[in-house]
């Protein structure tokens, strides 16, 4: 019998960036693989801080590495950060390359294992979080919306699932948070004296914003505005990036843009927006 593959995204797009969906196969394609330690501290921090309480809703909390790429250091580190704050917690890092994780499983440990697989989650039960970070970037923006809704079945009630971008050693970081009902917020996160502009950041957008950032669309006036008050706060220079910084978080959230106000987040160079804020369609 032969199987159906459905294939997502438009015609036009490089057919090597496809992403086929087959029955009883890993759902998704080899990605490229590069990894670096530390490289996604930031997401971490995030996770392992405000978002720490999804992981207090269940009695086994089951954390993903998605696309973990040619090193298990990323999975690594998240068992140890995640850890920290929830002993419980299990991670499990997912590759859709058997040798990746024939290479990884020498690591294996209680608390932390490593499985072929793709966005279909090839584990039992549903997952707490799940990140992926540097993967969707190299798919279609057409094949997006299937991915993150595929993600989003496996996710628990009070699940989350994170789709970030970030430069090679994790300078400039933004990702968009997702649970079952859809997109809830895009974060953007910088490393201070790492830009000259945080609209600098663009180029580390996520898949499914990348494109958009030009004039009339949602994500670039919201980069626009976050540029005018950066250059208006110059004064504070002298106080340091971080003061600047924090000017700026409180002008965005004066103009009502709906930013999370947090400023114990906005000292690290992290500032979360409402996805309704910024969403192209």
């Amino acid at each position: 019998m032969v199987q159906r593959a459905q294939r997502v995204g438009n015609s036009s797009a490089d057919p090597s960036n496809r992403v086929v969906r087959q029955r009883n196969k890993p759902f998704g394609n080899a990605t490229r693989g590069t990894t670096n330690p530390n490289r996604l501290r930031r997401v971490d921090r995030w996770l392992a801080g405000p978002q720490a309480w999804r992981l207090k809703c269940e009695s086994n909390p089951l954390v993903v590495d998605l696309g973990y790429g040619g090193s298990p250091a990323t999975a690594v580190e998240l068992y140890s950060r995640i850890h920290a704050v929830c002993p419980a917690a299990h991670v499990t890092g997912i590759e859709i390359e058997p040798e990746r994780v024939r290479i990884a499983k020498k690591l294996e440990h209680d608390g932390l294992d490593f499985r072929v697989g793709g966005f279909e989650i090839p584990v039992s039960g549903k997952a707490t979080m799940v990140r992926a970070f540097n993967v969707l970037r190299q798919y279609d923006e057409a094949d997006v919306r299937l991915i993150w809704d595929t993600v989003c079945s496996r996710l628990a009630p009070q699940g989350i699932f994170v789709d970030g971008t970030c430069d090679e050693i994790g300078r400039r970081s933004t990702w968009v948070a997702l649970d079952s009902t859809g997109p809830l917020s895009l974060t953007i996160s910088l490393r201070f004296g790492g830009f000259e502009l945080p609209s600098d950041v663009a180029e580390r957008l996520p898949k499914a914003l990348i494109h958009h950032n030009m004039p009339g669309e949602r994500i670039h006036t919201f980069l626009q505005a976050l540029d005018k008050h950066w250059l208006a706060g110059s004064a504070l220079a002298p106080f340091g990036n971080r003061q600047r910084w924090l000017a700026m978080c409180q002008k965005m959230y004066d103009d009502g843009w709906p930013v999370v106000r947090s400023p114990s987040r906005w000292r690290l160079g992290e500032l979360t927006v409402a996805w309704s804020a910024v969403d192209p369609n």
